[in-house]
């Protein structure tokens, strides 16, 4: 069974762009949003609108569908829902925790995916492989992000808020050198314990910057201050995360989080109907080797564990 039609809700954002880039023409796909105009700019793709708000919105817009993909959040837990009653595979991209624990309880006769993406995504595929490599309990991950990059308003404002939950400092290795990371409520360290049976996962945040990566703790005690400053990009856009675990690291790096994030939640909607039925993180049910390797063909670079 292959998938046929996808709707994407927030299709025309930064990552559902990048998403639909990348399934149209092989399946239809239906960008659903609350602005007809941004919807109809999206190459490619059926412009449908829709309020999330509005009774029975949903269920309309997900009637007929073979898969939904989530690259908003707003009532992720009720789409979800609505989407597994009817035996429609779900993934979302979010990266919120409470999100995620709340559809993590659904049932239905469907596959429901998280932590589809980068960071939840590549890093939970990479945590699998240094701690089944390594045989260890504890994890590390270490996230480095363009500060030249523009990101849409949800990504920033969630940014925002986990400076106010900024940990302590680290030393993380990652392609070009080493780098220091500061804690950061990144949901791998909630989630992992749990998928991977571990002691322990912390994860860390570094811009591509080494200035602005300096000034983080600062940034936590002003966060709501920055606002004003998120227009301004200071920077490149190139990422990368690295994994560690009993001495064995792995990595992932390119160019633009958001089309990482992107390619990858589109590769996973098309490998939903292989997958088992019911709510998953991505580590729990995709070999992650393999799958890296297809992501990596999409022009970014993979590092096994070594």
């Amino acid at each position: 069974m292959r998938v046929e039609r996808v709707v994407v809700f927030g299709g025309y954002g930064a990552v559902g762009r990048e998403a639909v880039a990348l399934l149209r023409g092989s399946c239809e796909v239906v960008v659903a949003g609350r602005d007809p105009a941004k919807a109809r700019s999206v190459p490619g793709a059926v412009p449908v609108r829709v309020d999330l708000r509005e009774p029975g919105a949903v269920e309309r817009v997900v009637e007929g569908a073979d898969a939904v993909l989530m690259c908003v959040d707003v009532d992720n837990a009720r789409v979800a829902k609505a989407c597994l009653e009817r035996g429609v595979h779900y993934a979302d991209v979010s990266a919120s925790l409470d999100r995620l624990a709340a559809i993590g309880g659904l049932t239905g006769p469907a596959t429901g995916l998280l932590s589809v993406g980068l960071a939840p995504g590549v890093t939970n595929l990479l945590a699998r492989q240094v701690v089944e490599a390594s045989g260890a309990r504890e994890v590390e991950i270490g996230v480095l992000l363009g500060a030249g990059e523009r990101h849409g308003p949800a990504a920033l404002e969630w940014t925002l808020d986990g400076l106010g939950e900024l940990g302590p400092a680290w030393r993380m290795p990652f392609p070009g050198g080493e780098r220091t990371v500061h804690g950061f409520p990144f949901s791998d360290q909630h989630t992992l314990p749990g998928t991977l049976r571990l002691d322990r996962a912390r994860t860390g945040l570094a811009l591509d910057s080494r200035l602005l990566t300096a000034l983080l703790p600062a940034a936590a005690r002003v966060r709501r201050r920055l606002r004003p400053l998120t227009k301004v990009h200071v920077g490149s856009d190139r990422f990368a995360v690295t994994v560690r675990a009993g001495g064995v690291t792995a990595s992932f790096s390119g160019r633009r989080q958001s089309r990482a994030t992107g390619v990858v939640a589109a590769l996973l909607v098309k490998r939903l109907p292989e997958l088992p039925e019911g709510v998953w993180h991505v580590e729990q049910v995709v070999e992650p080797g393999p799958f890296l390797a297809e992501v990596a063909a999409h022009g970014f670079a993979y590092d096994a564990p070594r």
